[in-house]
C-alpha cells in the first residue's frame, strides 16, 4: 500500500474517527483532508487523531478561490490549518469568475497575484500552495484555471518548492497536451500531488458529482500513472471521488474498492 491515500471526499459520510480506524485497519497509512470536515470536527484534535494513528496528512483541500472578497485572510488560515495537520500540500481552486464579469484573462491575472501574495506566508509555514486545473465546464463558477500548462504558469513565477501544482485524472484526461505538461511539471519540481478519480458516463445533473472510483470510467489511469512516475514523482497517489452513490455505500467498502482500483492502475 505504499503511496496509496484516501481523500476523505471519497468517504464523505464516513466520520473522521471511523475513517482513521478503517485506514489504519486497511494498511493505509496516508490520508488527504478537507477543511471544511477538519474544521467541524477541530483542527487540532485531527492532528492529533492523525498523528496518533501513524497516518500521514497527504494534503489538505481546498485553498483559493480568490474571486471572494475575504480569499487572503482565508487562504491564510488555510496554509496554518495545513502546518498544523502536518501536511506539506495545500490544494488551490482557484475559484471562478467574480460577479457578473467575462474578463477570463483579468479573473486568472488576479489568481496569479493572489498567489504571489500567499507565497511568503507558505514559505514561513513549509505548505506548498498547489494550483489545481479544473476541467473547462467548472470554469465560470468554480475554477478559472483549466488547464495544466495554464496551471504552470501561474507557477513559474514563484519558488518551485512554495507553488506547484496537482495532477487530477478527472480534470485533465480530455487534454492531449497534458504528457507534455506532466512532463514540464516534472522537470520544474512542480508536482506537487496526484489524484485518481475516473470519468464516468451519463453524467449526473450535479456533474461536480460525476466522478468514478478508478476502473469504472473512461480515463486510461495506468497511462496517467506511468507518466507522473516517470518525472520521478514519488508522492502519495489519493483517490478523490465525488458521487453520492459512493457516499451513500460503508465507508470500509468504498476503500477497499478504492485500493483495488489504484492498484491495478498504479501498482
Amino acid at each position: 500500500m505504499r503511496g496509496f491515500s484516501l481523500n476523505q471526499a471519497t468517504t464523505k459520510r464516513w466520520p473522521l474517527d471511523d475513517l482513521v480506524a478503517g485506514c489504519v485497519e486497511a494498511g493505509v497509512g496516508a490520508v488527504g483532508l478537507w477543511r471544511e470536515e477538519v474544521s467541524e470536527y477541530g483542527t487540532d484534535k485531527a492532528a492529533a487523531l492523525v498523528r496518533d494513528a501513524g497516518l500521514t496528512v497527504s494534503s489538505l483541500c481546498r485553498g483559493g478561490f480568490f474571486h471572494e472578497s475575504h480569499w487572503y485572510d482565508e487562504n491564510r488560515r488555510a496554509i496554518e490549518q495545513a502546518a498544523t495537520l502536518g501536511t506539506d500540500t495545500l490544494v488551490l481552486v482557484s475559484g471562478g469568475l467574480p460577479g457578473t464579469s467575462r474578463d477570463l484573462d483579468g479573473a486568472r491575472r488576479h489568481v496569479g497575484d493572489a498567489i504571489g501574495a500567499l507565497v511568503p506566508d507558505a514559505l514561513a509555514a513549509g505548505v506548498r500552495l498547489a494550483i489545481e486545473p479544473l476541467h473547462p465546464m467548472f470554469c465560470s463558477d468554480r475554477c478559472v484555471v483549466a488547464t495544466l500548462d495554464q496551471a504552470l504558469q501561474l507557477a513559474a513565477p514563484y519558488p518551485a518548492e512554495a507553488v506547484g501544482v496537482v495532477i487530477d485524472t478527472y480534470h485533465l484526461w480530455w487534454d492531449d497536451k497534458v504528457w507534455d505538461g506532466i512532463a514540464e511539471a516534472g522537470r520544474q519540481g512542480r508536482l506537487a500531488a496526484f489524484q485518481l478519480a475516473d470519468w464516468i458516463t451519463p453524467l449526473p445533473a450535479g456533474v461536480l458529482l460525476g466522478r468514478g472510483l478508478p476502473g469504472t470510467g473512461s480515463v486510461d489511469l495506468r497511462r496517467f500513472a506511468r507518466a507522473v512516475r516517470e518525472t520521478g514523482y514519488d508522492g502519495h497517489v489519493e483517490v478523490e471521488v465525488f458521487h453520492e452513490d459512493v457516499w451513500a455505500r460503508p465507508g470500509a467498502a468504498v476503500l477497499a474498492e478504492a485500493i483495488a482500483g489504484y492498484q491495478a492502475a498504479v501498482a
